[in-house]
C-alpha cells in the first residue's frame, strides 16, 4: 500500500518538487528522501495518503532550497534551471507548461524560499491559503499576504510564451536554417526586438556569461555558434519544460540543448544549457501532473 500510494502520485510529487527547486536531480533526491520518511509511517494511521506526500515533498524540498540559495550565488555564469524532457501532453495545460518554462523558472529562483512554496503550490496547484499554511508552518494571514507579495512580483516580471506546438516547431525549423545557411535576414525576421539570450555552462564548457539582449546581437551571436558547431551532427527536435527545443549532438552525445520562448510568432528568448551536470538527465521523459482539479485536501 505504502509503495503504491507513493508510485500513484509520484508524478505531481516530483512536479512540486521540480518547480520548488529548478532542478531534476535536487527534486529526484527529494522524493527519495521522502519515500524514505514515508515508508517509516504507519500508513493506516493516514487518512489522506497525497494529503501527506505533498505535505512531506514541500517540506523536504523547503529544506533544499534554503540550501541551494547559497550555492547558486556562487554559480560561474548565469544559471538555469536544470531542463526536463516533457511530454506532448504538457503543453496541453498552459498552466502547467507556463509554470515549468525557463523563463517563470528564472523568476520563481528570485523569490524567498517561502514565496516560492507558496505561489508553486497555490497558483498552479490550487491549494488553499489554510492548507499551504498547515503544511509550511505559518498562519493563514501570512500565507495570504506571502501570496500577495509573490504573485505580484511574479506577474510583474514573467514573459508570455506559447506552448510547443507545430506551429512553434516550424518557426524552430526556420530559425535553424537560418542559423545554418548564415542568412541574417531570415533569422532576424523570426527574432523579437527585445528577445533575450541565456546561455549556462557553468564555467565547465564555454558559453556566454552574461545574458545577449536585442535582435542584432543575438542574431551574430547565433551565427557565431552556428560556424562553431557546423560539424556537429544534424540537430534534433525535443520538448523541453513544455518548449519547443533543439538538441545539439556531439560525438553522439547530447553537447547542448536551446530551448525557444515564443510569442505572437517571434523569438522572444532563447535558454541554451551546456553545463554537463545539467544534461544528464535531459534525455529522460519526465512525466508531469497538477494533480486534478481543486478542492482537494492538504
Amino acid at each position: 500500500m505504502t509503495e503504491d500510494a507513493f508510485i500513484e502520485h509520484r508524478p505531481l510529487l516530483f512536479t512540486i518538487a521540480y518547480e520548488m527547486l529548478g532542478s531534476a536531480t535536487d527534486a529526484e533526491d527529494v522524493l527519495q528522501e521522502s519515500y524514505l520518511r514515508w515508508s517509516a509511517v504507519d500508513q493506516a494511521t493516514v487518512e489522506h495518503p497525497r494529503a501527506y506526500l505533498v505535505r512531506v515533498v514541500t517540506r523536504q524540498a523547503l529544506n533544499h532550497l534554503r540550501a541551494l540559495k547559497a550555492r547558486r550565488e556562487e554559480y560561474v555564469g548565469n544559471w538555469l534551471p536544470e531542463p526536463i524532457r516533457t511530454t506532448p501532453e504538457v503543453s496541453e495545460d498552459a498552466v502547467l507548461a507556463e509554470s515549468v518554462s525557463m523563463a517563470v523558472l528564472l523568476v520563481l529562483e528570485t523569490l524567498s524560499p517561502a514565496e516560492r512554496a507558496v505561489f508553486v503550490l497555490h497558483d498552479v496547484f490550487g491549494y488553499t491559503h489554510p492548507e499551504i499554511a498547515a503544511t509550511i508552518g505559518k498562519t493563514e494571514v501570512a500565507v495570504r499576504q506571502i501570496a500577495h507579495r509573490a504573485r505580484r512580483h511574479v506577474h510583474a516580471r514573467r514573459r508570455r510564451f506559447e506552448p510547443d506546438s507545430a506551429a512553434t516547431r516550424e518557426i524552430v525549423q526556420r530559425f535553424l536554417r537560418a542559423a545554418a545557411t548564415g542568412e541574417i535576414q531570415a533569422l532576424m525576421d523570426l527574432l523579437a526586438p527585445d528577445v533575450v539570450q541565456i546561455s549556462d555552462g557553468g564555467g565547465k564548457v564555454s558559453a556566454a556569461r552574461r545574458p545577449i539582449v536585442g535582435r542584432d546581437d543575438v542574431a551574430r551571436f547565433v551565427l557565431g555558434l552556428a560556424r562553431l558547431h557546423h560539424a556537429a551532427a544534424p540537430v534534433e527536435h525535443g520538448i523541453c519544460n513544455g518548449m519547443p527545443a533543439a538538441r545539439f549532438l556531439a560525438d553522439g552525445e547530447l553537447d547542448w540543448l536551446l530551448a525557444f520562448e515564443i510569442h505572437d510568432g517571434r523569438i522572444t528568448g532563447l535558454y541554451g544549457i551546456r553545463n554537463p551536470d545539467k544534461l544528464r538527465r535531459a534525455d529522460t521523459v519526465h512525466t508531469l501532473d497538477r494533480g486534478g482539479a481543486p478542492p482537494w485536501k492538504l
